[in-house]
């Protein structure tokens, strides 16, 4: 734990105020993620669009370009939640039917494929496999995220839990921190969708 606390401290007198800008729009687009509130959108924009800058240095060309597609998943998410229909949710939040977990298991599976073979074949990046493997699973998370759909939760759980390690090795200590927050965060709103959905099905009854 002690070495933990170190690598934090060092991470935190280390790190630019852009890095720390986009670490606060991050949280807060997750806390409204899990609120299911709009401002989700605006707040993540800010945060990708800084990460894109602070990847490629680090050689996290992968999620370099994770984050180009988090913006225009954003801009997507943001038009699909402000579709109201009177005296109803924009978008419910739902679950996957069995056909939608089979396309997202396809999308992982070749989301990762593509992210592995440009990695290892056409760069230098030092963590291919890791770096592949949160970008596909953040990819589909982000893509579930902006259907409503509660599989989106597990996805970021999985995907941060990897992050906190890989961002640590590299040395952007605040963001690792970030990505810790994240799974809590995540965690809580796995919980908070799957109750919406138990509300729901209340509702009709």
């Amino acid at each position: 734990m002690e070495w933990f606390l170190e690598g934090l401290k060092s991470g935190v007198q280390q790190m630019t105020w852009l890095e720390a800008i986009a670490v606060f729009f991050g949280l807060l687009s997750v806390w409204y993620s899990m609120r299911r509130d709009i401002l989700v959108f605006p707040t993540g924009i800010v945060s990708t669009i800084i990460f894109v800058y602070i990847c490629f240095p680090a050689k996290l060309y992968a999620d370099m370009a994770i984050n180009v597609y988090y913006t225009a998943m954003s801009v997507y998410g943001w038009i699909l939640w402000s579709k109201k229909i009177p005296g109803e949710e924009a978008l419910p939040v739902s679950y996957n039917s069995r056909t939608e977990n089979v396309i997202t298991a396809f999308f992982l599976i070749g989301s990762f494929a593509f992210w592995y073979y440009i990695l290892t074949q056409h760069t230098d990046s030092d963590v291919p496999l890791w770096d592949s493997l949160t970008t596909a699973i953040f990819i589909v998370g982000m893509w579930l995220m902006a259907k409503k759909k509660v599989e989106n939760w597990v996805a970021w759980i999985v995907g941060d839990l990897i992050s906190v390690p890989l961002y640590f090795y590299k040395g952007l200590l605040l963001a690792s921190f970030q990505f810790f927050i994240f799974t809590i965060i995540a965690v809580i709103g796995l919980v908070a969708w799957i109750n919406d959905v138990k509300q729901q099905k209340k509702e009709v009854v």
